[in-house]
């Protein structure tokens, strides 16, 4: 509660007596946490810094705290692993994500077919990375098999596995849940993966199709992993590139922890390591933004929707072009207003999809499609 006042006054700096204060949008809220109200130094006790409570030293087992807030047990941030068999094609995400939890470990349709080879018109072959509490399965059980029907050779694999000890969440309980580690760790199994990759098909660059943790996380592997040179196409689906405020929930928690109060550290315990570097002004997010928001040589496409109820503000997900990049800012519903899509959904729309195959394949697929797609379900442009 002293958080909350002290972030009200904050906001309204005037005394009883003065005139009401209009109350601060959104986006308002949003830049105020992400430019922080940080007092100098740690917080005693707190556990939000790496040199209290039991936060020190937990990030990797090897010393790094990458911002934890104390509730790590040292252990490893996670785990990335092959995927197994294949799932079936699905258009709803509403199913995809309950079969997903029951086969934690199936590729989707169109995926990891090791022995495919590029051709000279589609050379690179195509990444998918999930987002966070999903998995390979559930995040591309759509996209997958048009993308690889497109002609293009197309690999998953499950990254971010970790349990409640290792800092998860109480969603790595259930066996479907990936994408729940410290996302540095993710980034650095990201880059194995792309060589494997590069090793089997022979190619020089890959390009990558990433949702929401996903899209920061192959953001990061960019600029601090080595894999600016070997990406040439990265599109994203409501990626937390510039973090979120959850509803104002995340933008409210970062803004109590910067007046002293942790409880970041609380609700970490809940929704894990990488759910709490998604917000607004975390380490990870300053330190992803800190040189600009993108590297030279790579074409950035950015899609996001106003039905966005992880990644908010949505206008987060946007990127600014630096010298030597391209990038191409989408709103899905700019010239289709029945595409209802929300975060999740995104990923069963075939507005999205044809965004996906446009920005591969500008020449063989110039136009997007307009389809109604439902809220919260997703269905493939249908019920």
């Amino acid at each position: 509660m002293t958080g909350v006042s002290l972030l009200a006054v904050g906001f309204s700096g005037a005394g009883a007596d003065a005139e009401p204060q209009t109350p601060p949008t959104e986006q308002q809220l949003a830049d105020y946490i992400a430019a922080g109200v940080k007092q100098a130094g740690p917080v005693a006790n707190s556990g939000s810094a790496c040199t209290s409570g039991s936060g020190a030293g937990s990030g990797n087992g090897s010393g790094d705290c990458y911002g934890g807030s104390g509730s790590s047990s040292g252990l490893s941030g996670g785990y990335a692993s092959d995927t197994k068999g294949y799932g079936p094609p699905m258009t709803s995400w509403l199913a995809a994500f309950g079969y997903g939890l029951l086969n934690p470990d199936v590729a989707p349709p169109g995926a990891n077919d090791w022995n495919c080879k590029p051709t000279a018109d589609h050379p690179r072959p195509v990444i998918l990375v999930h987002g966070t509490w999903m998995n390979a399965y559930n995040g591309f059980a759509y996209m997958g098999q048009p993308i690889k029907d497109a002609g293009f050779c197309t690999f998953t694999f499950n990254y971010g596995r970790s349990n409640l000890l290792q800092g998860g969440g109480l969603g790595s309980i259930l066996p479907g849940t990936m994408g729940t580690g410290y996302i540095q760790d993710s980034a650095k199994q990201l880059a194995t993966f792309v060589d494997r990759v590069l090793a089997a098909t022979g190619a020089s660059q890959v390009d990558i199709v990433a949702h929401s943790q996903g899209g920061s996380m192959s953001n990061w592997y960019t600029k601090f992993e080595g894999g600016a040179a070997k990406v040439h196409n990265l599109i994203t689906y409501g990626a937390t590139h510039h973090g979120t405020s959850l509803d104002g929930i995340g933008a409210l928690g970062r803004a109590i922890n910067n007046f002293g109060i942790d409880v970041l550290g609380l609700v970490e315990i809940f929704v894990g390591h990488s759910g709490i570097q998604q917000t607004i002004g975390s380490d990870f997010v300053n330190q992803l933004n800190a040189n600009g928001d993108t590297v030279p040589g790579i074409d950035y496409t950015i899609v996001g929707t106003r039905y966005d109820e992880v990644t908010n503000p949505y206008g987060l997900t946007f990127l600014q072009a630096g010298p030597g990049a391209q990038v191409t800012n989408i709103t899905l519903q700019d010239g289709c207003e029945q595409d209802l899509s929300d975060h999740l959904t995104m990923m069963y729309s075939p507005r999205a999809l044809s965004i996906a195959l446009r920005a591969l394949d500008p020449v063989g697929h110039p136009n997007l499609e307009c389809t109604f797609n439902p809220w919260l379900m997703g269905g493939g442009g249908s019920l």
